[in-house]
């Protein structure tokens, strides 16, 4: 999709990442004059009612969550066909980014990174919502390492992951690149609990510290 307006509302700008799911761009809330992230599902996906259905029953959920250490979700639409949400836009870099440009970071940053990430979490679980997809990637990180001054962490995509286990869809590509993530009941298919979202901050840590994963495979 070109730069565009969606709804009449969001003016789309230049596209900040891009994923077997969807992709993100920077854009305009017309109405109220601010800059937001807009994440509009791929074409595959939209076509799936009932993802769909699921895709912006968990945004509405997630929407619930105000907390500073998870990205907040504004609104969800559909644009001709395209599904969208529109969460807050953090000017910062993912956690992923940070260690592919940098490697492993020093352990203060690294502990501070888990505390945030925790407050985060908890704050989520004790709302009954579990995020299931906790990686250096949904992990957005403003200031400290990145940019200087105090350091704030953000989670994202909280709930996306639940839409999709729900349909059952299955991209060779995007598991393996989060299955060194996945705890093992979500490997043997079992209900995801808080602890599942524990279990993958332990291998963000390691990985923070050392820049290399616990377990590591070239295939699923």
């Amino acid at each position: 999709m070109d730069a565009g307006t969606l709804s009449g509302r969001y003016e789309t700008a230049e596209r900040l990442g891009s994923g077997g799911m969807s992709n993100v761009y920077k854009a305009t809330d017309l109405i109220l004059e601010r800059t937001v992230a807009v994440k509009i599902l791929a074409e595959h996906l939209s076509d799936d009612e009932r993802f769909v259905a699921r895709f912006r029953r968990e945004a509405l959920a997630v929407a619930k969550l105000i907390h500073p250490n998870i990205v907040q979700v504004y609104d969800t639409g559909v644009d001709e066909g395209r599904h969208y949400i529109v969460m807050e836009y953090v000017e910062g870099r993912s956690g992923a980014q940070i260690l592919q440009r940098q490697g492993p970071v020093e352990p203060e940053i690294a502990a501070e990174i888990g505390i945030q990430a925790c407050a985060g979490l908890d704050y989520a679980h004790r709302r009954g919502i579990i995020h299931r997809d906790v990686k250096p990637g949904n992990l957005m990180i403003v200031g400290g390492p990145v940019g200087g001054g105090e350091m704030t962490v953000k989670l994202t995509d909280f709930g996306i992951a639940r839409a999709i286990e729900q349909t059952r869809i299955t991209q060779v590509g995007s598991v393996v690149g989060t299955a060194a993530y996945l705890a093992p009941e979500q490997v043997r298919g079992e209900e995801a609990t808080p602890a599942t979202d524990v279990y993958a901050l332990g291998v963000v840590l390691y990985q923070f510290l050392t820049g290399r994963l616990p377990y590591e495979g070239s295939s699923l």
